[in-house]
């Protein structure tokens, strides 16, 4: 087995990364019309049994394993980046 040239790998980290921030975007998107839902309904911003289901299904999406966990923790973090966005979209609305 050969290794791969570091510039060649850093060119495909550099495509994926690409291709996350664009999904990325659409999520957040989404987010801000689950903030506008959530503002028209008195919904609160944090919904522990939403978050543990998408914690799980990301969970039972990851194909090997030994990645499991940390792509969990990268769904966790995005999912708290997620919420601060929508707090401050609530409170731009208020102010």
């Amino acid at each position: 087995m050969s290794v791969k040239d570091l510039n060649v790998i850093r060119q495909e980290i550099d495509q994926v990364d690409q291709e996350l921030v664009a999904l990325l975007e659409k999520r957040m998107a989404l987010v801000s019309q689950v903030a506008a839902y959530k503002r028209a309904t008195g919904k609160p911003i944090l919904d522990t049994n939403r978050e543990d289901a998408v914690l799980q299904k990301a969970a039972s999406r990851v194909e090997d394993k030994a990645f499991e966990q940390t792509i969990v923790n990268t769904f966790a973090d995005i999912m708290k980046n997620s919420r601060d966005y929508q707090a401050k979209q609530l409170d731009n609305d208020l102010a």
